[in-house]
């Protein structure tokens, strides 16, 4: 049932495209989550915005 749906979505996607300017948003998001990424682990992060290692929330099912 899942894959309907996809399939639903990628053939409304086809029909009516995401603007130039949206799809220029989504790849500046996702490079600068990358970026960040990239400086924790060059260790060029702050040490203030750092989460601190402990036990992960635990999501309620």
């Amino acid at each position: 049932m899942n894959n309907l749906i996809w399939l639903l979505r990628a053939s409304k996607w086809a029909r009516n495209p995401p603007s130039a300017r949206t799809v220029k948003l989504v790849l500046l998001v996702i490079a600068v989550g990358l970026g960040i990424v990239l400086l924790e682990w060059l260790g060029l992060w702050p040490d203030w915005a750092r989460m601190e290692h402990g036990r992960m929330p635990r999501i309620p099912h």
